[in-house]
């Protein structure tokens, strides 16, 4: 006589299928690579001081990622970042250098950055853009802006209290830029994860009609998040200005290629509706890590590009491999 429980003869999912493995990816990779680099160079990669630099490094690409992470999460991009970086640090300098007032002149920057998102929001939402192509033209004028107000010369900082503070200034021996980074990531996550805010993004990148009928407000949304990554962006451009004590055209030459690197490697779908914050961060110190790792290790410059895409293209397939077994 057969029996009619079924769960006892059914066969048990292994335990290794049952692991959300697109979730647990970039920390995979992550510990890889620091393994691999720890075998290959030893105590001159794994020591505190080489790590707290790569830490130090890292910061402008993270925060950045935080903002990139709502974007992504929507189903957009942006392309803007780093243009936004540099006009932002010619700016500041520029009111230090004139004014020498920190308040007005971290108004001014922020400001500035939450302007650029603006607009890039409306180029999407009301002329309905592609935002590669709106944030790809938009990167081009301040980009080309930030050469022209001072043809292509650094603007030198002499303020030693904004320099401190949001660049050189060391707490405890710890860089102040990682103390940035903590706070923006605290924020982030929160924003993220714990707000109707963070829910809306992934509703309207999930789908964008659905969150619509759903009553979320979809171009309001879709405008805040490029307002937001314009702010974090502009502030990532203050931290360069601090840092280098000066503000430069070249500033975050390349940084949205490195923000939206981090954020896909750290888990969030480019296809929109997945993401996470955390994620994004561990990401973007992978990359520093990378990049700390083949300096070490004596490549040159093109090698280190070479090794650095290579390795990026196999952490984001393995990604998305992950997500397909996922839904599959």
């Amino acid at each position: 006589m057969p029996s009619n429980n079924v769960s006892a003869t059914a066969p048990k999912t292994p335990f290794f299928k049952k692991i959300q493995w697109s979730k647990y990816m970039v920390y995979i990779v992550f510990v890889v690579v620091l393994l691999l680099f720890a075998i290959i160079l030893g105590k001159d990669f794994f020591n505190g001081t080489n790590l707290m630099n790569v830490l130090r490094q890292t910061a402008m690409i993270s925060i950045m990622a935080v903002a990139g992470t709502f974007v992504i999460a929507a189903g957009q991009i942006d392309l803007t970042v780093g243009a936004v970086a540099a006009m932002t640090a010619m700016l500041v300098a520029l009111i230090l250098q004139t004014t020498n007032s920190i308040p007005l002149a971290l108004v001014v920057g922020i400001l500035f950055g939450v302007a650029v998102g603006a607009i890039n929001g409306l180029l999407v939402t009301k002329l309905r853009l592609p935002s590669f192509l709106a944030t790809l033209g938009m990167m081009y004028v301040l980009r080309g802006s930030a050469m022209w107000i001072t043809d292509t010369k650094a603007v030198p900082i002499k303020n030693g209290t904004f320099n401190t503070i949001f660049g050189q200034g060391y707490i405890g021996g710890i860089s102040v830029l990682i103390f940035w980074t903590i706070l923006f990531y605290v924020v982030g996550i929160i924003i993220f994860n714990k707000t109707p805010f963070g829910r809306h993004t992934l509703a309207v990148g999930g789908n964008e009609t659905s969150a619509g009928y759903s009553g979320i407000k979809v171009v309001k949304t879709k405008i805040m998040i490029f307002m937001m990554s314009g702010a974090f962006a502009a502030f990532a451009g203050i931290l360069y200005a601090g840092r280098m004590g000066s503000g430069r055209h070249s500033f975050g030459d390349g940084d949205e290629m490195s923000v939206i690197a981090a954020v896909v490697l750290g888990g969030t779908a480019m296809s929109g509706g997945v993401g996470s914050v955390i994620g994004a961060l561990v990401g973007s110190i992978l990359m520093g890590v990378i990049n700390n790792g083949l300096i070490l290790a004596g490549l040159t410059t093109s090698q280190q590009t070479v090794v650095k895409g290579a390795i990026i293209v196999l952490a984001v397939a393995m990604n998305n491999m992950a997500q397909r077994k996922k839904k599959a």
